[in-house]
């Protein structure tokens, strides 16, 4: 069986190092700099010839167009090195809300960047919870699209207190909310949100009894934190007692970490990895961070050695 190699770049190295503390290996060396013009330049530094190397990198923010850039460099750079196979793990897939035409003359930005990575030399793509399930149609290759709910239940459960209800903060979040309702043996409620223009929502009203219960917000991501703080605040008026949330991506972008200060219905929140938050986690003490190393570390095992990734679905 050709090596296990793991390479990073400049997105999430943390990750990468939860992910071999895991497998119990060592990174792969990699140069990943920029030009004083600002271009990108990466460089391998060890030889991968006939290699299973998977390349950890998420196509997250501050700059979602630079580690998709240099996502697409590291695929280009083993290929032309010969790896004997590339899988991309892009932990959070940048550009995602972008799956349809919303407006006439406008691109489908997720079916773009599945091409971007695809050419550029990954066979394979893992990833987290995906906006829309749909976008795994959008590669010509096998796409693990992962669940973050088995690493967040635990320490949800330890935090819960009298009877949950889970809450999803649209209608397109159902069925994401539904899962981990059935895992909890709990009931499920959603938040009747309108959108008047992107980054700006307003909950209207609660389909679902939430009241003298904990209700739990699920989502896939926050970004502005509009729609969290609504639903959270429209939750508290029809009579929840504690108000959590247990989001997969940690976006935050914009006055995200102010609006979640602000208001006193959350109590917590509970987000992964994939995205790293730097100073973010000091400003909001709501915030808990739960790892998904090792979930990423069992999938990448499991595609080595030619074993189901299935089992991590269940």
């Amino acid at each position: 069986m050709n090596d296990l190699k793991i390479v990073t770049g400049s997105a999430n190295p943390d990750l990468a190092v939860a992910i071999c503390n895991h497998l119990g290996c060592q990174l792969t060396p990699t140069l990943a700099t920029t030009f004083s013009d600002g271009e990108l330049r990466v460089e391998i530094g060890a030889n991968v010839r006939g290699d299973d190397v998977f390349v950890v990198q998420p196509t997250c923010p501050p700059d979602v167009n630079r580690n998709l850039i240099q996502l697409c460099l590291m695929c280009d750079a083993l290929k032309r090195a010969s790896a004997g196979r590339i899988t991309a793990v892009v932990p959070y897939y940048g550009y995602a809300r972008q799956d349809r035409k919303v407006s006439p003359r406008a691109p489908i930005s997720a079916k773009m960047v599945a091409d971007f990575i695809s050419t550029s030399g990954a066979g394979r793509v893992v990833t987290i919870d995906l906006h829309a399930g749909q976008i795994q149609g959008f590669f010509n290759c096998p796409v693990d699209n992962l669940f973050a709910a088995p690493v967040m239940l635990d320490p949800l459960r330890m935090d819960i207190e009298g009877d949950p209800v889970i809450v999803s903060p649209d209608a397109g979040g159902v069925e994401r909310a539904r899962s981990y309702a059935k895992r909890l043996g709990a009931p499920l409620a959603i938040v009747d949100k309108r959108r008047d223009k992107p980054n700006q929502a307003h909950a209207m009203h609660v389909i679902g009894d939430v009241k003298d219960k904990t209700a739990i917000i699920v989502d896939d991501m926050i970004d502005t934190a509009g729609t969290l703080c609504a639903a959270a605040d429209v939750l508290l008026e029809n009579g929840a007692v504690k108000i959590m949330a247990c989001v997969t991506h940690p976006v935050l972008s914009g006055p995200a970490i102010d609006r979640i200060n602000a208001t006193d219905a959350m109590s917590e929140i509970f987000v992964t990895d994939t995205i790293p938050l730097g100073d973010k986690l000091e400003r909001c003490p709501k915030i808990k961070v739960v790892s998904v190393g090792s979930l990423l570390g069992k999938a990448i095992s499991n595609i080595h050695t030619g074993s189901s990734v299935s089992v991590l679905f269940t």
